[in-house]
């Protein structure tokens, strides 16, 4: 029998491979320690190559410990992420502690599941949702933006789309379980990453889920809703900021309005407005701009009814955005400065 080979070649060791021996060279008691700060898949990496690491002579995992020494006590050799704290974290505290704490931490460039799955397209996400229940489809619509959620609703088979309507309009507080079941089948299917639970006022997010639909969609799913539960859909519609809203606000908020749209965009916008929105907004404008802008939109002729429904959309959404900023302030219509949005 030939005499079993004892590796000496420190440079070819493999990341691996290094981090195996030094499992090993600590120690039953404190590599379990280690152990647990890591995920399964590490964890499976590791022991399989510890399974298949041979002999390895006294000489090299001497100089390994040696290095790995030397490259603690150094600036900057040790590597951190998101996911290895988040990991130690858990350790010591609850999930629902260690999401505010990385949601802080990850800041705006954090980038969660729910922030993930607005990049993948409508069509793909509704074709994968409509296979699954009604309740599952309404926690991610209520995870993900309005405006993506009403593409994906729009989509989605009529009766199909109207269960899962009715579901997100009960749904509570949704059980961490159940997320926890969502967001590791979407982990599967997308690649993405956990995020914490945002809680919302079901109507109000159904508010802005149907702002975000064209006027044919939005007025098929409110009459559908008006037959199954009409209390629902006033209090939706009550929610609701439409493009006509925008007729609430004071002169000096318009003119801040009309700042931030694009000409285009408004041109559109206004060619399907009432006549007294239309003639609001150019009571705002000066005569010279008030001019250009109905001979531009005189000019365009014909237009289609989708293309007004996205500029006013997007008209609504920029007034959101000033208010939310608190550049402009939309009030109730009733004499009071609230914001409602």
């Amino acid at each position: 029998m030939s005499q079993l080979r004892v590796r000496e070649d420190y440079r070819g060791l493999t990341g691996p491979e290094k981090a195996a021996i030094l499992m090993l060279a600590l120690g039953e008691e404190h590599a379990s320690r280690l152990f647990v700060f890591m995920d399964e898949e590490e964890i499976k990496e590791l022991s399989q190559t510890m399974a298949n690491l041979g002999t390895i002579s006294a000489n090299l995992v001497e100089r390994l410990c040696v290095e790995f020494a030397e490259q603690l006590s150094s600036t900057g050799s040790l590597v951190g992420s998101y996911e290895s704290t988040e990991r130690l974290l858990l350790k010591v505290m609850d999930r629902d502690k260690v999401d505010s704490i990385m949601e802080e931490i990850r800041g705006p460039a954090g980038r969660t599941m729910w922030e993930k799955l607005a990049n993948v397209n409508e069509m793909v996400l509704a074709n994968y949702l409509k296979n699954e229940y009604p309740q599952t489809v309404a926690v991610v619509l209520s995870k993900i933006k309005p405006d993506h959620a009403a593409r994906v609703l729009g989509l989605l088979p009529e009766s199909f789309a109207m269960e899962v309507v009715m579901r997100m309009l009960r749904m509570e507080a949704v059980q961490k379980d159940v997320l926890d079941d969502v967001e590791r089948t979407l982990r599967t299917e997308f690649m993405s990453n956990l995020a914490r639970t945002n809680r919302r006022d079901a109507h109000e997010m159904m508010a802005d889920i149907f702002n975000n639909l064209d006027r044919q969609t939005e007025n098929k799913f409110l009459a559908a809703l008006e037959e199954r539960n009409r209390e629902s859909a006033e209090r939706i519609k009550a929610l609701m900021f439409t493009f006509e809203d925008l007729g609430r606000l004071d002169p000096t908020a318009i003119q801040t309005l009309l700042r931030s749209v694009e000409k285009d965009k408004l041109a559109v916008a206004l060619k399907g407005a009432s006549e007294s929105l239309r003639d609001l907004f150019f009571s705002n404008m000066s005569e010279r701009a008030g001019k250009i802008m109905r001979e531009e939109m005189s000019a365009m002729g014909p237009v289609r009814l989708k293309d007004v429904d996205e500029s006013q959309m997007h008209m609504v959404q920029i007034a959101k955005d000033l208010a939310a900023k608190g550049e402009i302030i939309i009030s109730e219509g009733k004499g009071e400065d609230e914001l409602v949005y």
